[in-house]
Order: structure tokens, then sequence, then C-alpha cells
């Protein structure tokens, strides 16, 4: 499987694949999190190196979790607002056809999903407004002045436009970085997909990756994987839901 994922194949994520994409390089052992001992397998100057056997295993588990929860129509949100992780999930999330964060993550996005749904609906009405030539009454600045508004939304709550209802399921790369989101799913009781790396506390997540989740080619890979899974599971659900009369 390629590092930047080929989702017009199912292939599964090999040992090779892993460790050629650096998914084994934790961080300082001096900064590590106690919690993640299970998954380490050394210390190679003065890193910790992940036990791949086992992030594979871990990767395989949540593969399917993924493919069986979104094979019953359920939604799962793919987060990742750090630099390296941004357009990875931005590509992977609409090749799949899932919602995706991947650039700040508002605090109440799942715990006011209410207020969150009005911004989504006004977006949705602004550009709607916009195609069909609505704007074209008012003056040239404020057409700006709507394009602008239209660009601020779009960048905070675009890439949520196709949810009519709270997720069900997140996907996070890096725990750490994400903290806030992984707060509010486990505060609303949502299952958790999560790239973890040796620094993070993988509690409440259910389902732990342990991998590289700053190098690039490490998370490309996982959520390429991942997205893949999402992807299959949709397509099953798509083959057998039952037609409407």
């Amino acid at each position: 499987m390629a590092v930047k994922g080929d989702m017009s194949k199912k292939q599964e994520v090999s040992l090779k694949d892993l460790l050629e994409a650096g998914v084994h390089f934790g961080h300082q052992a001096a900064r590590w999190n106690p919690k993640m001992a299970s998954y380490l397998y050394a210390v190679k100057d003065g890193v910790h190196v992940f036990d791949l056997v086992k992030t594979k295993k871990s990767l395989d588990e949540a593969a399917a979790f993924v493919r069986d929860w979104t094979a019953t129509g359920k939604t799962i949100l793919f987060v990742g607002t750090k630099r390296q992780a941004q357009a990875v999930i931005r590509q992977q999330a609409q090749k799949a056809g899932l919602p995706f964060v991947c650039q700040r993550w508002l605090g109440g996005t799942l715990t006011n999903w209410e207020q969150i749904q009005k911004s989504i609906k006004q977006l949705i009405e602004m550009k709607g407004a916009r195609e069909k030539g609505e704007y074209k009454k008012y003056t040239k600045k404020e057409r700006l002045l709507l394009d602008r508004e239209i660009a601020r939304l779009e960048k905070l709550f675009g890439g949520l436009a196709s949810l009519e209802k709270p997720p069900e399921a997140l996907f996070v790369v890096d725990v750490q970085k994400e903290r806030i989101a992984v707060r509010e799913a486990i505060r609303k009781g949502l299952e958790l997909v999560a790239m973890v790396d040796s620094n993070s506390d993988p509690g409440g997540i259910s389902y732990p990756i342990p991998a590289n989740d700053d190098a690039v080619g490490s998370i490309s890979l996982i959520v390429a994987a991942i997205a893949t899974a999402a992807k299959e599971g949709i397509e099953k659900y798509g083959e057998n839901k039952p037609a409407k009369n």
C-alpha cells in the first residue's frame, strides 16, 4: 500500500508499509507517557520506538471497526488540525465522502451542536444564494463582504456541511493537539479512533493506534487506511440499504 494511500484498491497495510512511513518513531524517551508502555518496543538514540506488530494489530482492529460502523449507516468525523495533518485529512475525507475538521476545532462542536448546526445552515444558504445570483443586486463592496463571510464560514464549517446530525464517532490525529475534541467526544459517549503517540494518554480512546503522529508519511498512511475502511463500509451500506418506495 502506497504511503499516500490508494483508495481504489482494498489492500491491508503491511509491517513494511508502516516501517517505510516512519510510523515506529515515537517522541523523546524523556517525554513519554507511561500509559503507552505496552505499545513500545525499545529506546533508540533517546527516542521511543513502537512495536510495529502491535501497531499493525491496533490499526487492523480500528479499520475493521470503522468499516463495520459505516456499513450500518453511522457517521465518523475526521479531525486533524495540525499543519502536517490538514491536507491529508481534507483529501482523504473528501475522497471517502466523510465530514472533517482540518482548520480549527471550535469548542462546543459536539456539546453545543445546535449552534454549530445554525452556522452550517447559514453557510449552505449563503452559498446557494450566491450561486443563484441573488447577490447581484448588492453593491460591489457588499458582495465582497458577503464573499468574505462565506469564506470564513467555509473555513470553519465547510467540512461539516454534510452532517444533518451530530457525528457518532471521531477519528483523530494527535489526541494531545485535539484534546478539546477528545474531551467533548468522551463526554458525549462517542466512539473514538485515534493516532496516539508515545507522549499521549490513550485513556478514553476506543481504538488507539500507537503511531508517530508528527511525520507526514506516517499520518498519510494511517489516515488513508482508516478512510479506505470507512469508504468500504459506506459502499456496503449503499448496496444493502433498502430502496425507497
